[in-house]
């Protein structure tokens, strides 16, 4: 569901309070958290969709680290997970059902968490993913609402899962390709997350169906700044550029635009750079805001990071500034 949508199928129910739930729906954050004790919080969120690549294995491990990253973008460490699968009986052999459940275990055994169970229904149409329930200390929480004028805006993965997966999809991939988007998708958000709040961060989101400006978009608003992002600076991974030229865009792509406008000054940033910015993610990476000294030293420790933008006092207008 596109984000325009789901604001509007939120906006008529009444906003929780509670002072222990420390995270709600509010400011569009990755994952609820709610505070257990002085020095403890859960962190608790939900992912699932229908495959994006073929093979069941790593179908299930891609929806794995896609879930888990909720938790990450949230400074957090995940604890359990249960499956929730529709699956086509009729359709589909069990085996599918196995290697994707074998995908999803290994992913989140490797994020040191555990699957304690889960739900399932048969469905015309097969899906996967997982409830994640993760921890995070009280003091240590990244939000949406915590970005400051100052600030530098860290990417820690290239963009352009969603356009190489349409055109993988369609068998334009070369096997590099296919290889490095598989890689982008089921690396684990977890390095990244620890050296961010070991650096002090207290602000970031990960970038998933709402593309790179979408998530930026809950940052601006949630901490009343804008955002001035360098295009030019976003790291791509290989061949996205040239899938979008042969017209693998998605419609994904075109809702996160419409939803943005009025929302960002585009400048003169042709057709290709809009849509690959908004561009949905699948376990995309992290957007961290954090002062620069610190923002230099993540880039240093999590491989393919990069600068991408800065944070200044909200001005009126867009909230999100491309230069």
């Amino acid at each position: 569901m596109g984000p325009g949508d789901l604001s509007a199928a939120l906006a008529p129910l009444p906003r929780e309070s509670d002072p222990r739930l420390l995270v709600g729906r509010e400011t569009f954050d990755d994952a609820g958290v709610f505070r257990v004790a002085d020095d403890l919080a859960l962190v608790q969120t939900v992912d699932f969709f229908a495959p994006i690549v073929d093979d069941p294995y790593r179908f299930g491990r891609i929806a794995a680290a896609n879930a888990l990253s909720d938790v990450y973008a949230m400074g957090g460490e995940p604890l359990t997970a249960m499956n929730i699968v529709g699956f086509p009986d009729k359709k589909l052999p069990l085996s599918v059902l196995t290697e994707i459940l074998r995908g999803g275990q290994d992913a989140v055994h490797e994020a040191g968490a555990r699957i304690v169970g889960g739900h399932t229904v048969i469905d015309e149409e097969l899906k996967y993913g997982l409830a994640v329930t993760g921890r995070v200390h009280p003091d240590r929480i990244l939000s949406n609402a915590n970005a400051r004028a100052g600030d530098l805006l860290v990417l820690t993965k290239p963009l352009g899962i969603g356009v190489l997966a349409t055109a993988g999809k369609a068998g334009a991939l070369t096997p590099e390709q296919d290889e490095a988007l598989y890689r982008a998708m089921s690396t684990l958000n977890a390095a990244a997350s620890k050296a961010a709040v070991e650096l002090g961060a207290r602000c970031a989101t990960d970038i998933t169906g709402f593309g790179l400006l979408g998530h930026a978009l809950h940052i601006a608003r949630a901490s009343d700044v804008t955002l001035h992002l360098a295009h030019a600076d976003v790291p791509l991974l290989e061949g996205a550029r040239e899938a979008l030229v042969a017209g693998f865009a998605t419609g994904g792509a075109k809702r996160n635009a419409e939803w943005l406008a009025g929302a960002v000054d585009w400048n003169d940033s042709g057709s290709d750079v809009r849509a690959l910015l908004t561009d949905p993610q699948t376990s995309g990476g992290l957007l961290v805001a954090l002062p620069p000294a610190q923002a230099a030293l993540l880039v240093e420790r999590v491989p393919g990071s990069a600068v991408v933008g800065r944070v200044s006092a909200r001005t009126t207008g867009a909230h999100i500034v491309l230069e």
